[in-house]
């Protein structure tokens, strides 16, 4: 089918780490190359998989004291880069930005950090702000990338990737984006509850 995309790259970075192994397993098998940052990173590694740093990807290190990892043209490029828009293409090879396609990125855990009666300070550092927008960009560009948003689709991509290998049709990488939206409607309608309880 001409909608069917191969992954070859992905972006892994993830605060739940639990039943993310055999995914990682598999992508590597796969031939897929893996890109992270900090935990998962190591997380990956220790899976005995070869990843890349996000820094190493960028040539920009992580800064204000990890607030800005992700957040660069580079990554985002890879990401939102229309493969069949010529233009787009032209100005990725340009610029030496690599095609990113697949995302697999959950949120801090913003609701669990208010319930525990945490400090605002503490509270406020938990708004994700690079997750939010890694996986507002990829489910934006569906057409051409694969965005898991949340431990809960983990299962979803490990039996597309058992059944079929590392390719995805237009139909799954649509439904994983609506998934995506919900993530994040509901992750920022909990940060407003906050703020208009303060």
């Amino acid at each position: 089918m001409a909608d069917t995309k191969k992954i070859k790259t992905a972006l892994v970075s993830v605060f739940h780490k639990d039943n993310l192994d055999e995914i990682i397993k598999k992508l590597h098998a796969e031939g897929v190359q893996l890109i992270s940052t900090g935990g998962t990173q190591k997380f990956i590694e220790s899976q005995g998989v070869p990843c890349r740093t996000v820094e190493s990807f960028t040539g920009y290190p992580s800064i204000l004291g990890g607030r800005v990892k992700t957040l660069h043209p580079k990554i985002f490029g890879g990401i939102l880069g229309r493969r069949s828009l010529e233009s787009d293409q032209q100005e990725m090879a340009k610029y030496e930005i690599p095609e990113i396609d697949l995302v697999i990125v959950d949120l801090y855990p913003f609701e669990e950090t208010v319930a525990s009666g945490a400090a605002e300070q503490d509270i406020i550092e938990k708004i994700d702000i690079g997750g939010i927008s890694l996986i507002r960009a990829a489910a934006k560009n569906f057409n051409d990338v694969v965005i898991v948003a949340s431990k809960d689709q983990y299962k979803p991509l490990l039996d597309i990737l058992n059944k079929q290998g590392a390719t995805t049709d237009k139909a799954t990488r649509k439904w994983f984006a609506g998934q995506a939206f919900g993530v994040s409607s509901h992750y920022d309608t909990a940060i407003h509850a906050y703020f208009e309880k303060k």
